[in-house]
């Protein structure tokens, strides 16, 4: 007897979120089968890739990316290089400078900067800030205003500073927002609760669920990934329906294996090539568990994942 298969489409799904305007909006989510699953049902928006820029520079020991933007001395300046970039769907911007344990660049100083680039670069727009609770609260809330119109995703919001994001970018200037938590599907339900709960319309919040990089502790990320995709889709839960986006590059290059020089451990080969690959690997296991969205640092890796995505789109 022939085999017949039973496509495995649901009646729930995930929340379309756009970011960006015009023809260069791009929009995540709004599919109705688990990930990746086109043999189900048709998957309208693909996972999108997103290449990051940091106002704190680039790694000068990678030759490729040094290439990539040669001549470009100014956040503004890479920030354009960047968004050359016909691979990239969208363009973030990481203020790692506004760090108080940092540099401390002012509040003011960054949001002329991204004001500068939103005003310069017609890609989707999203603002990562520094992981100081305190500076960061300030800062989506300036960004917000200063990018009225614009249609920027602000990433992310914690528990800790929830109130004041969500009222000062998506209730005050129609922005976008992320919910930050750390790779387990209670947390992310209870903080997506919070900030619905608040007044946020839920077709205005991403999630951040958390990741890491491929070898180290992935099968948390991978276990709340599935968990929520699962709850969103099979049982209909609307606090779960938000899409993911993974910021994959903060973890991928921060790990031995994209940081030890070839001189140092020669086995192991050109740092930038394992830099690479471990970004590589990350990511299609992000978009393989259920990230809508993947936040890259690598022009190389951006390219290899964009095929990657069309490949099975």
């Amino acid at each position: 007897m022939a085999y017949k298969k039973s496509p495995q489409a649901f009646k729930a799904s995930i929340n379309a979120v756009t970011i960006g305007t015009g023809d260069s909006a791009v929009t995540l989510g709004g599919e109705n089968v688990m990930p990746l699953y086109t043999f189900d049902a048709p998957i309208e928006h693909r996972p999108a890739v997103g290449i990051a820029v940091s106002d704190t520079g680039i790694r000068t020991d990678l030759p490729k990316l040094d290439e990539f933007y040669e001549g470009a001395t100014t956040l503004l300046d890479r920030a354009q290089k960047a968004a050359q970039l016909k691979e990239a769907d969208f363009l973030s911007i990481v203020l790692d400078a506004a760090d108080p344990n940092g540099d401390n660049r002012s509040v003011e100083d960054c949001v002329a900067e991204v004001k500068a680039i939103a005003d310069a670069v017609d890609k989707p727009l999203v603002i990562e800030g520094c992981k100081n609770v305190e500076k960061d609260t300030e800062l989506f809330s300036k960004v917000a205003e200063a990018l009225q119109g614009k249609n920027v995703l602000l990433l992310s919001a914690r528990e800790e500073n929830y109130k004041t994001v969500g009222a000062s970018t998506v209730m005050a200037y129609q922005q976008k927002m992320g919910a930050e938590s750390a790779d387990d599907i209670n947390l992310a339900k209870q903080l997506n609760v919070l900030i619905t709960q608040l007044g946020v319309d839920p077709g205005s919040v991403v999630m951040n669920v958390g990741t890491a990089a491929a070898g180290y502790g992935f099968e948390y990320v991978v276990s709340t990934m599935d968990r929520v995709k699962s709850a969103a889709l099979e049982q209909n839960d609307g606090m779960l329906q938000m899409p993911i986006v993974t910021p994959v590059a903060s973890e991928a290059w921060t790990v031995k294996e994209s940081l030890v020089s070839g001189d140092d451990i020669p086995e192991w080969g050109d740092v930038e090539e394992r830099g690479i690959q471990m970004e590589v690997t990350t990511a299609a296991a992000c978009l393989a568990s259920g990230s809508n969205a993947v936040i890259l640092m690598h022009p190389e890796s951006v390219k290899t994942i964009s095929a990657f995505v069309a490949d099975l789109m």
